[in-house]
């Protein structure tokens, strides 16, 4: 697969195209010999060099990604070949049944939901899709809701709530759709609605951010008795370019934005706004997006298993208690 290129592993990238030529070459060697395709049999110094320049990657990949800055972690959590929702559902659920609409005015594909089964438990999922490429970004209007979306998740949990189903939530989006038509039809109002139909359901509700949680749009299927969050993930208030041009008038700070944003997996957790962090694979989860989907399914199973089974009022009043500490810690930290 052909990767987008970040900035900041533009020397990685340079070594991998390396490594796809010498291959291409002792392809070429080998056809042209009458012998069966190189694969793994390739010419001895070929092969040497091979394992030298992918042994090189490995150890470049190491070094970047132990030390990212804020800014860089918010470029790989929105790399346009990151698994997104329905990569995740398709890999993790079975049986999975969309159901479309919102009962009042139009079904928003930003937001798609259903049953399905998560290894062997009936389960509500909910998330926010934003497609991998122009067709299905445009589709999905790049993961930004109108307010039917909130309303679709709203009439979902109350479904799952109704026949006792634990409810998946799957955040990545950028942020609400700030047009002209949506705040007619009331996105804050449906923003809120939808968080108070989070902390009013009486099953567990697990929500995991897997790339880009924004702003009220996230948190309105986000606020779970279990928060899990990718490595390299992003959370906030606003996005970096925002925050940027409110503070200093000037997108090009975004930078020093995400610095003072805290929106990193590694803050969040410590700051207590998120549960766990699910590991990726080195270089992130675009490289190697199955690896990331079997930490995902380890992680969320096991809060799932700690929360089935308990009881409903207990649920919701933890997970609003939890919220509300939030707030007085960080209040306080503030």
């Amino acid at each position: 697969m052909s990767l987008a290129i970040l900035d900041f592993e533009k020397s990685v990238t340079d070594l991998e195209r390396k490594i796809q030529e010498l291959k291409r070459l002792a392809n070429q060697q080998s056809q042209a010999s009458g012998d069966a395709p190189a694969g793994d049999n390739l010419p001895d110094d070929m092969g040497e060099e091979i394992a030298r320049l992918e042994d090189k990657v490995s150890k470049q990949l190491k070094s970047l990604y132990a030390n990212l800055s804020p800014w860089q972690k918010a470029q790989v959590a929105r790399h346009p070949d990151r698994p997104h929702f329905l990569a995740y559902i398709d890999a993790l659920c079975e049986d999975f049944q969309p159901l479309s609409g919102d009962r009042a005015f139009h079904d928003d594909q930003a937001i798609i939901g259903g049953l399905a089964r998560f290894r062997g438990e009936r389960v509500m999922v909910i998330g926010q899709e934003k497609g991998h490429d122009m067709a299905t970004r445009v589709k999905h209007n790049f993961g930004m809701a109108r307010p039917e979306g909130y309303r679709k998740a709203i009439r979902l949990m109350a479904l799952a709530d109704r026949f006792n189903l634990p409810i998946l939530t799957f955040v990545d989006t950028s942020g609400a759709y700030p047009g002209v038509g949506a705040e007619e039809r009331g996105q804050a109002e449906a923003i809120a609605r939808s968080i108070e139909k989070c902390l009013d359901v009486s099953v567990p509700i697990i929500a995991t951010v897997i790339g880009e949680g924004g702003s009220g749009g996230a948190i309105a299927i986000a606020a779970a008795n279990q928060v899990l969050m990718l490595e390299h993930a992003i959370y906030s208030v606003i996005s970096p370019e925002g925050c940027a041009s409110i503070l200093w008038r000037d997108g090009s700070h975004a930078s020093d934005a995400a610095n003072a944003l805290k929106l990193t997996a590694q803050d969040l957790r410590g700051l207590k706004v998120i549960d766990e962090i699910v590991a990726e694979p080195l270089g992130g989860a675009h490289r190697d997006p199955q690896a990331v989907v079997k930490a995902l399914s380890d992680a969320l199973y096991a809060a799932l298993q700690a929360q089935i089974g308990r009881d409903g009022d207990g649920l919701k009043r933890e997970r609003r208690q939890k919220f509300l500490d939030m707030g007085r810690n960080l209040g306080v930290a503030a």
